[in-house]
């Protein structure tokens, strides 16, 4: 029965030390997320800023009669 035992404790060990692997890995690969999100964050905010048109004050187009001039 102690081999037993011990066989299972060996296991639980072995998968403590599996899971601590895999969540180092988990949280490597947020930090790698976290960092790449802010990047496309800031690339799609760029893009919209691009895509807002500019305010170009235009001239008229036209004949326009002087002021005094009007047409009754």
């Amino acid at each position: 029965m102690s081999v037993f035992v011990v066989r299972a404790f060996v296991r639980l060990r072995e998968m403590l030390a599996t899971n601590r692997s895999l969540a180092a890995k988990i949280d490597e690969l947020e930090n790698r997320l976290d960092s790449h999100d802010s990047t496309i964050q800031e690339l799609i905010e760029a893009i919209r800023e691009l895509m807002i048109p500019e305010d170009v004050p235009r001239s008229q187009i036209g004949f326009q009669l002087p002021a005094g001039k009007l047409k009754a």
